[in-house]
């Protein structure tokens, strides 16, 4: 294989998934709604960057064409039922047909650790459901179901950080949250190493493999962690559900998008920590990192130093 779309590939995910691909030797096509979206990956040699709305069909249907193989990173935190089922479903679905009729098999897809068509968020639900669609088109299919991902430019451990460094106190929904996250450096030599693998018999399969890093910790340790390798560690005051789903709906409110949903919170009733009936990286030779050992590494800078010193270099 040489020849790889990666949709989604300008996220924070995508572009760690993009330079672990162009190491490996890929030539990678890259499409985005807006070219100015794409300077993190256009730097790459080997990256093509196209202009394109992957919802349209017949715009997916011109990119997958010429490829070996397609990765699929699209997704959304938030959002509406119909969101969900746009990004989450109804793309998995145009792509799998698209992979179809280009006669292009091979396609890793990474999902979410809590997909589960009856479980009580509509992101996991949804999640579930794109999953089951891409199954239904009988392509070579490795779904990667990762935990919380974090890493330098993370929008959760970075966040906490940040909210910390304003706020005397943390009221946190859901604090007693379990997750075991996993580093995104991780996730991109999963995807890598999936590739690499030829391509199994015809007739389609579907693996599935689940992305966790080796420490499970609560949404208040995390917190607390951010803290502490951040500008200030804060007390953490747990908020009732009540309570928390009042504080979500009020964020839901103000613009932008929210730091948290009551989706998220519904997302967080059940424990996102592997379930031990998946393979898991180490499956693929990966020793996952620790968030205890990453973490410090780029949350360092958070503090006024940290961003006197990037005020700088811009």
């Amino acid at each position: 294989m040489n020849n790889i779309l990666v949709l989604g590939g300008t996220g924070f995910v995508g572009r760690q998934v993009c330079e672990q691909l162009h190491r490996a030797g890929w030539r990678i096509t890259v499409p985005t709604r807006r070219m100015v979206n794409a300077a993190p990956v256009q730097h790459l040699p080997r990256v093509t960057v196209v202009e394109a709305d992957v919802h349209d069909p017949d715009a997916l249907a011109g990119l997958v064409p010429g490829h070996d193989a397609v990765v699929n990173l699209v997704a959304i935190l938030h959002g509406s039922e119909a969101a969900f089922e746009r990004v989450h479903v109804d793309l998995a679905r145009k792509l799998g047909q698209a992979c179809r009729r280009a006669g292009v098999r091979r396609l890793v897809h990474v999902s979410a650790l809590g997909a589960d068509a009856d479980g009580p968020s509509r992101y996991q639900r949804s999640k579930a459901r794109g999953e089951a669609a891409l199954a239904e088109a009988g392509l070579d299919l490795t779904l990667l179901r990762p935990s919380v991902i974090f890493g330098a430019d993370d929008r959760f451990l970075n966040l906490f950080a940040r909210l910390q460094a304003l706020f005397p106190v943390m009221p946190l929904a859901g604090a007693g949250a379990r997750f075991q996250p996993v580093w995104v450096g991780d996730v991109a030599r999963a995807v890598s190493t999936c590739l690499e693998r030829p391509v199994r018999a015809e007739g389609g399969h579907t693996e599935i493999i689940e992305c966790v890093g080796p420490d499970v910790l609560t949404l208040a340790d995390l917190v607390r962690l951010a803290g502490r390798h951040g500008s200030r560690q804060r007390r953490v005051l747990p908020l009732p559900r009540s309570v928390g789903r009042l504080q979500a709906l009020l964020m839901e409110l103000a613009p932008g998008e929210p730091l948290m949903s009551r989706d998220n919170l519904d997302s967080m009733l059940v424990d996102n920590v592997a379930s031990g009936r998946h393979p898991d990286l180490r499956s693929l030779g990966i020793e996952p990192a620790s968030v205890h050992a990453v973490a410090p590494t780029y949350l360092g800078g958070q503090g006024g130093r940290g961003r006197l010193n990037r005020l700088r270099g811009s």
